[in-house]
């Protein structure tokens, strides 16, 4: 952190601006940070997919924060939901982030790609054909245990599991998406205390401070977005990205 004086503050701008759109994403629907900051750091600006990586667990304990406490101002934060959410889910990245160090996850990829895609295939059909009912969840803390699982081995996955799968079972779309938000900040930091422990720490880099700063910053904005857009809409937004990003990250696993 001494050396951040020293950066090139015009060259941090293209990760301010990933960090800015993936974060917007992420604190409206819920789910895509990772995901968009993926694809653009390493499909446009061509960095080593390692890298990226390393960059986006670290910025992510600082996003999660501001996307949690954004949420919880915009009263978007279901008490009992994110209790029964959270100690599943940490126990899930811990478990994941053990078995990570042994195994491929790219080998159950594409299959939990291709889930998600399903998922939003039928959440998208769900917002546009069929008005969305509001109802109480009945199946959480497996949900939970198994974001949290694939988040690790995956190095994503929370928001499109267990936002997706809570919407597919009619809780209200702003509560989905706010609580999961905020549960993901401690899973998040869990899962990455894991990592750092087994593997080190990875020192801050350009990227990783660009990408803090445009996260933080699009919080409060996703979290507004969450709270006003209407049911229907945020169902099939979600939809969108759903089939969008798990379907680009399935063609590449195949590949």
């Amino acid at each position: 952190m001494s050396h951040l004086a020293s950066f090139d503050w015009s060259a941090i701008l293209p990760f301010v601006a990933i960090g800015f759109a993936a974060q917007l994403v992420d604190g409206a629907l819920g789910m895509a940070f990772g995901v968009v900051c993926n694809v653009l750091l390493v499909g446009i600006l061509g960095l080593p997919p390692a890298r990226s990586s390393a960059n986006i667990h670290i910025v992510e304990v600082f996003t999660t924060a501001a996307s949690g406490i954004s949420h919880a101002l915009a009263g978007n934060i279901d008490r009992k939901l994110f209790l029964r959410l959270l100690l599943p889910g940490i126990i899930g990245g811990v478990t994941g982030a053990y078995v990570l160090i042994n195994l491929d996850g790219d080998v159950v990829k594409p299959y939990i790609l291709g889930y998600l895609v399903a998922i939003g295939v039928y959440l998208l059909a769900r917002g546009i054909l069929f008005p969305p009912k509001a109802a109480k969840p009945k199946v959480v803390e497996p949900l939970a245990l198994v974001g949290g699982f694939l988040d690790a081995v995956g190095g994503g996955g929370w928001g499109p599991v267990v936002t997706s799968n809570l919407l597919v079972q009619g809780v209200e779309p702003r509560r989905v998406i706010g609580t999961v938000s905020a549960v993901e900040f401690f899973l998040t930091i869990t899962v990455s205390a894991t990592f750092i422990y087994h593997l080190g720490m990875e020192a801050f880099a350009l990227a990783t401070v660009g990408l803090i700063v445009g996260g933080v910053a699009a919080a409060p904005f996703g979290a507004v977005i969450a709270k006003r857009v209407s049911t229907r809409v945020l169902l099939i937004l979600v939809g969108v990205v759903l089939i969008a990003t798990s379907g680009y990250g399935f063609v590449r696993a195949m590949m």
